[in-house]
């Protein structure tokens, strides 16, 4: 018999999303690989095998067995978009929306993204450490056990650095793994507001290659809208981007079809997010050019919208969707993956399945970690979660609370 660290043994619903090594789409999405009564041997963070119980229990000792036959067991969620590191919370932003601002109008007078510079810059890296701290861990908490993280908030090379390093630090000291994403380009600072182009030249001649010289972040990210980064602004600024060695994600057509997802097809974007207001000719674009789509459901519902990202659309013409929270001080606070799931069901009508493989594996894909997360397979990270609920149906179905019981990162129990 083979010692391993732990075994987790008769699950009562096994989510393996097991399949094809690359993102799912059409039909794929709804194959969550289920299995009942099966045990998991774990060792050295990974995961050596998965089989029957007996099978399991003749081939295997270990130094700790868990019990599963209460829980439902599936890979930890993926959160592909973030905007965790910041200063202060924007609460008066939402109100101002109950009164009837949009977003834009909120913007254009100074709030938005705006609203939170000054702060990230006059703080120091260890404050922003410490606020971002505690809301990843609250992630942790409601079984998100990798996320894709955010600059932005700061908009000098300086500042962008510093939250970057905040990231870093981040992924070094909590149990979860970070992504780290640079993105300058998320808004045009006060001071450059009557002359775009010399920000534009900071990021590309400064900005950019710094972060790059010093490793700091994997993408470039940019906010391609009409009251920010036009498309031609963003194709110049993400073919920078991959000359330097960066790939690229973008905020697309969020608002308006402006040609956002279009230009993430062209470009070969790794993922282009939000979508709201995604085109026809986009969806084919993103199709062709192997662009994942990463719908962000709960800021839609966060600024009251009356139309949501077309997921059934997507996945019906064969493209792979991904989602996320979104997470950020002003447009979405939301920190759980499971009410992202929730909203993707009820708002994008999407299968309670479709949205699961959207919040693991397609997740996963959508920041390239597919060979490592976001599934329960041999040889992955035994990345878990625990729900001690009837089956993976009740997740969409049972929203406003947490039903992760546990969580697992690397073999070890991080809740």
């Amino acid at each position: 018999m083979k010692s391993v660290d732990t075994i987790i043994y008769d699950i009562k619903e096994l989510v393996s999303m097991e399949g094809p090594n690359r993102a799912r789409f059409g039909k794929e999405m709804s194959e969550l690989g289920l299995k009942h009564g099966v045990s998991i041997a774990i060792h050295d963070g990974k995961i050596l095998d998965i089989a029957e119980n007996e099978t399991i229990k003749k081939a295997y000792i270990a130094r700790d067995f868990i019990d599963a036959s209460d829980y439902v067991v599936m890979p930890g969620f993926v959160d592909p978009h973030t905007h965790p590191i910041f200063v202060n919370t924007r609460e008066n932003e939402f109100e101002m929306r109950i009164m009837g601002k949009t977003y834009v109008e909120i913007s254009k007078a100074g709030g938005g993204i705006l609203s939170s510079i000054k702060a990230v810059r006059e703080a120091s890296e260890d404050e922003l450490f410490e606020l971002a701290k505690e809301r990843v861990l609250k992630m942790i908490e409601y079984g998100t056990t990798t996320i894709e993280a955010k600059s932005g908030y700061g908009l000098t090379t300086e500042s962008e650095i510093k939250m970057l390093k905040v990231i870093r630090r981040l992924q070094h000291e909590l149990p979860i793994d970070i992504v780290s994403t640079l993105m300058g380009a998320h808004e045009i600072p006060q001071e450059y507001r009557d002359n775009r182009e010399a920000y534009i030249k900071l990021m590309e001649e400064e900005m950019m290659p710094e972060v790059m010289r010093q490793g700091l972040a994997e993408y470039v990210d940019i906010f391609t809208e009409a009251h920010v980064y036009g498309i031609e602004e963003s194709r110049r600024i993400l073919r920078k981007a991959k000359e330097l060695g960066f790939k690229i994600r973008m905020h697309a057509d969020e608002i308006e079809a402006i040609g956002g997802a279009e230009l993430a097809g062209e470009l070969g974007a790794i993922s282009a997010d939000h979508l709201g207001a995604c085109s026809d000719e986009g969806i084919l674009a993103m199709k062709e050019g192997g662009t994942i789509a990463t719908l962000l459901p709960a800021t839609l519902f966060s600024l009251r919208a009356k139309s949501y990202a077309r997921a059934r659309d997507m996945i019906e013409k064969q493209l792979p969707v991904a989602i996320a929270s979104d997470y950020n001080p002003g447009s979405c606070n939301c920190d759980s993956m499971q009410f992202v799931i929730t909203l993707s069901c009820l708002k994008m009508g999407m299968t309670p399945a479709e949205a699961i493989c959207a919040a693991t594996f397609n997740a996963a894909c959508s920041i390239e970690r597919n060979n490592l997360i976001g599934s329960v397979e041999k040889g992955k990270q035994a990345d878990l979660i625990f729900l001690k609920i009837p089956s993976y149906r009740f997740i969409p179905y049972h929203f406003g609370s947490n039903s992760v019981d546990k969580v697992m990162k690397k073999g070890v129990f991080v809740k």
